[in-house]
């Protein structure tokens, strides 16, 4: 597998910390839907989250399947190393 630059890694690491953080705010809404401060916290991680994504993607390729991301020209999926790989 070849060698990626720092940024990449720092990259996938915000993304990972944002998606670990939505799980959790979503477990704690389904318990608590009226917790307004909550819902907030929830939608500003998921700009930021829309936000590290675009980024990743413009910088190293596609990040999710099945229509979640966009392919470049040539197909680019088989690029490597994916983010699960890493």
């Amino acid at each position: 597998m070849k060698q990626m630059p720092k940024e990449y890694y720092e990259l996938l690491e915000q993304l990972q910390a944002v998606d670990f953080a939505l799980v959790e705010l979503t477990l704690y809404l389904d318990t608590h839907p009226t917790d307004y401060q909550a819902i907030q916290q929830f939608n500003q991680l998921a700009q930021k989250r829309k936000k590290l994504k675009k980024q990743y993607e413009a910088a190293y390729g596609p990040l999710q399947q099945y229509g979640n991301s966009y392919s470049n020209y040539p197909w680019n999926w088989d690029d490597t190393p994916w983010p699960w790989q890493v």
